[in-house]
């Protein structure tokens, strides 16, 4: 039979605190302090009534860790308390480091961001395209989820002895002449997992590596992520992985421990600690004292140029601020939040995991946010803002709207730029 979550009442102090502060609502912007204290009780009071086993939340302000929160365990059966060395898997985050790798490989003159994806891939021809050709579906299209490829990778998981995804690219190439292009490409946003992955062959193609280990040498290696990795836990990192859940039916169920993703690595694969993710989060943001050294990862108008809309991504209610305002770039999503700020980011969620990364570059501010229970399966719809995961994740906007303008925000907005109730 499965087990069924455990109640607050059976959790320690030490571990999860018991709120009674409702969620926060959207009114003038109050001091970063008052604001934080409302996000803990938040964080808190929603893991414990919704059954969510373990969670952290990392704030980083000038590239620095300014908030670490660890809540519940890792593991149920053990009661292992989640804390810095706990590893989350990121799931669809992990798009972010294949979008970066491809704009490395544009920067050093080995394609372009408007090449047809045939020229590195010329499998996709044979996938039918009512809309004409297929060399008109571009690399950027691809990383704006554009191109017009369906949603899912793998349509087969009914199963428990089915592969949790295909493990060998010639299985996909084996379904494409059975998949068609739904759309004339560019015309608008559909998510597509295929679509990442056929930009990680790209990255082996041209780099002669696979994927995880062009990964690891050119973004893991150089920002200090040395417990990150793909896929398999290695010996070492065992005691560390978190285990993940799922609540169905108001019953939680352990989902397959360390899953392998297979050849979907490069849109799902990535495993990490917080620290690790806070220098990656460091890095996005872009901080002055370790320029230099992310400079040799990315350059800063690169990073930007990846924050630019592409598209409309408003009908999509999984990613970013699941908003009808959001926009697609280039591997990343934007939006504005309630008190004008633009934030970028993108969510994960898989086997059992939920996870947000979410940036305001206005304020030099980031947060990381990790359950490893879902407490209902995706939908993409409104309602799922309305889940736990989300109403915490959309919390954690009012962090950054708390912060006070930095001044070069200031020298670029109006005079009348809306930030005189900043307290």
């Amino acid at each position: 039979m499965p087990a069924r979550f455990i109640p607050a009442a059976l959790i320690p102090p030490a571990l999860l605190t018991a709120a009674l502060m409702p969620l926060p609502a959207a009114a003038a912007p109050a001091s970063f302090d008052r604001a934080l204290g409302e996000f803990r009780d938040t964080h808190r009071r929603v893991v414990a009534e919704a059954g969510i086993v373990g969670s952290s939340f990392y704030f980083l302000r000038d590239g620095r860790t300014a908030v670490a929160d660890h809540i519940g365990y890792q593991d149920a059966a053990t009661r292992t308390p989640v804390d810095a060395r706990t590893i989350f898997h990121w799931a669809s985050i992990t798009k972010t480091m294949t979008g970066i790798a491809i704009m490395q490989l544009r920067d050093r003159g080995l394609l372009t961001l408007d090449d047809p994806i045939t020229r590195y891939v010329p499998e996709l021809a044979a996938v039918h395209n009512p809309h004409g050709s297929n060399d008109a579906i571009t690399l950027r299209h691809l990383m704006s989820h554009s191109a017009g490829y369906g949603g899912p990778t793998w349509p087969w998981r009914e199963a428990a002895w089915q592969p949790f995804e295909p493990a060998h690219w010639s299985q996909l190439v084996a379904m494409l002449p059975y998949t068609q292009v739904q759309f004339r490409p560019g015309s608008r946003f559909s998510y597509s997992n295929p679509g990442i992955v056929y930009l990680g062959q790209v990255i082996e193609r041209l780099s002669g590596e696979d994927w995880e280990v062009y990964v690891d040498k050119n973004i893991l290696r150089p920002l200090g992520m040395y417990d990150s990795y793909f896929d398999r836990t290695p010996p070492h990192l065992l005691p560390h992985r978190s285990h993940s859940y799922l609540i169905r039916d108001g019953k939680r169920v352990e989902a397959p421990f360390d899953a392998d993703t297979g050849v979907t690595v490069s849109n799902g694969g990535l495993n990490a600690p917080m620290p690790d993710m806070a220098k990656y989060a460091a890095f996005l943001l872009g901080d002055p004292a370790a320029a230099a050294r992310h400079d040799l990862v990315l350059k800063r108008s690169s990073m930007e140029e990846m924050w630019a809309p592409q598209i409309a991504a408003g009908e999509d209610y999984s990613q970013g601020r699941m908003a009808p305002t959001t926009k697609a770039g280039l591997s990343f999503f934007i939006d504005q939040g309630p008190g004008g700020l633009t934030f970028i980011g993108h969510n994960g969620d898989q086997n059992g995991f939920r996870a947000y990364l979410s940036l305001c570059p206005a304020r030099r501010a980031a947060s990381l946010l990790a359950f490893n229970t879902e407490t209902r399966a995706v939908e993409n719809n409104p309602s799922n803002r309305a889940t736990a995961e989300s109403r915490i994740a959309l919390a954690t906007d009012r962090l950054c709207e708390a912060l006070p303008p930095t001044g070069r925000e200031l020298a670029a907005a109006p005079a009348n730029h809306g930030f005189q109730n900043e307290r």
